[in-house]
């Protein structure tokens, strides 16, 4: 296939080079062109791909129209908070039908919409479908086995893409419940940021245990009462990518939680970690969701706290582990 990757940066990148080891003719595109002409002459991107090759034949472009032109799949590879402008940019240039695979995670402060319905918005004649899970940049990109799944409107898209991006170290699922999908692989970054916060305290693999745990627990209750399915969040883009975030040092989000544990305010910790940390934009959503939708969800609280008021992250899990007693699972009865 003929399939244009929208974004330079370690997840657009590590994806072109599955897509192009795959067989498809690759092109990428960056918004900025000093990046592209970077590219060109280093065959590398160093700080986000240190060491890895991008071959000869992707073809690197800073004209947007020229990337989208007669292709097949268009993925959105863009860091969330520029979803919206990138896809207003791509409207002139994308025919009905478009079948256009977003891999960013996210949900928008203040419409609190995903990524996915930010670009129905814009490119309402398009196709758009998800692809998500436990997928590190630089494990994808240098061919390390990874699982993700790819949820679609209909059942034809989902498998269409499942074959372009399948491969014997890329397997893809595939779901109808793009909603679900969506919401575990942008709400585990908020939690991602949590179980940094307590590895730079210090506290142990105990206390990342039930931040996982009782992070799935809020990220589900959220979710289900969105619209999402449970299966969805005990599942490859929910459990599995909560999982890897909050345990992996590739985590941005992870990074900045630690520097935030350790002393750091939000921006020093962003500024430090030198890429975007999605969980500090999606943190405020996450929290405007759980009121909307009268969800509890504790530990998300405690990190908008810590984020954007200024408490300390050690009297957050104070908090959290002091909380009135409660059962584990309200559906389970005596």
């Amino acid at each position: 296939m003929n399939i244009s990757v929208l974004g330079a940066g370690g997840w657009g990148l590590g994806i072109a080079l599955l897509l192009n080891n795959n067989g498809h003719k690759v092109t990428v595109w960056s918004a900025l062109p000093d990046e592209i002409e970077m590219l060109e002459k280093k065959r590398e991107h160093e700080r986000c791909l240190k060491g890895v090759h991008i071959p000869e034949n992707i073809y690197l472009t800073s004209d947007l129209q020229e990337a989208l032109n007669d292709k097949e799949i268009a993925v959105v590879a863009v860091a969330s908070p520029y979803v919206r402008s990138t896809a207003a940019k791509m409207k002139p240039y994308v025919k009905d039908g478009q079948i256009i695979v977003n891999v960013a995670k996210g949900i928008e402060e203040n419409t609190l919409e995903s990524m996915v319905d930010i670009i129905n918005d814009e490119i309402p004649n398009a196709n758009v479908a998800i692809l998500s899970g436990p997928s590190h940049a630089e494990e994808v990109a240098r061919g390390i086995p990874t699982t993700c799944v790819v949820g679609a409107k209909d059942k034809n898209t989902a498998e269409y893409i499942q074959n372009a991006f399948m491969s014997e170290v890329f397997r893809v699922y595939t779901s109808p419940d793009i909603l679900g999908i969506e919401l575990g692989g942008s709400l585990k970054n908020v939690i991602a940021l949590a179980a940094g916060m307590a590895d730079g305290l210090e506290y142990g693999d105990n206390t990342k245990a039930a931040l996982i745990t009782r992070g799935m627990a809020e990220i589900s209750r959220l979710g289900v009462a969105m619209g999402g399915k449970l299966e969805t969040f005990y599942g490859l883009s929910g459990i599995g990518d909560l999982i890897v975030t909050c345990a992996s040092m590739h985590s941005r989000n992870r990074r900045a939680g630690i520097l935030i544990g350790k002393g750091y305010t939000m921006d020093e910790a962003m500024r430090e970690v030198n890429m975007v940390v999605e969980g500090v934009y999606s943190a405020k959503a996450a929290f405007a969701l759980s009121k909307k939708y009268n969800v509890e969800m504790p530990i998300v609280t405690q990190v908008n706290l810590i984020l954007f008021e200024g408490r300390a992250a050690k009297d957050a899990i104070k908090d959290l582990m002091l909380r009135d007693k409660t059962v584990e699972h309200s559906s389970l009865s005596w």
